[in-house]
């Protein structure tokens, strides 16, 4: 089985910085794209960042400037340096990854980890 473990999450003040790190475990063959994403309360799931193998990322508009998104494949681990950090981001941060276990292709999800920012 393949698993994702997110850490690093916490609180906060608006403007301070925070990292999260994701490590996938497990039967894995390879893996491709990686990400965050996150959920505010009653608010929908939505993207922040991701980073394909090869280092392309993408980011929120939302987040751009802010957040930098990298990985370590020899680690199969995907990081997400947060910095200047508003109440607004506070959410449940999940880090997903595209993997494959053996043959095909799977899309995984972590538990997800708390970011809160106070004002």
């Amino acid at each position: 089985q393949v698993q994702l473990a997110e850490s690093g999450g916490g609180l906060v003040q608006a403007g301070g910085s925070l990292r999260l790190s994701c490590v996938a475990s497990g039967r894995i063959f390879s893996i491709h794209a990686m990400g965050w994403y996150r959920q505010a309360p009653g608010k929908q799931r939505e993207l922040v960042a991701t980073i394909t193998t090869g280092g392309n990322t993408n980011y929120a508009d939302s987040v751009k400037g802010r957040f930098t998104i990298s990985r370590d494949n020899a680690k199969n681990t995907v990081y997400l340096q947060m910095n200047s950090l508003k109440p607004e981001d506070t959410a449940v941060y999940y880090c997903s990854a595209r993997i494959t276990p053996v043959i095909f292709v799977n899309d995984y999800w972590g538990q997800g980890t708390q970011v809160t920012v106070s004002s």
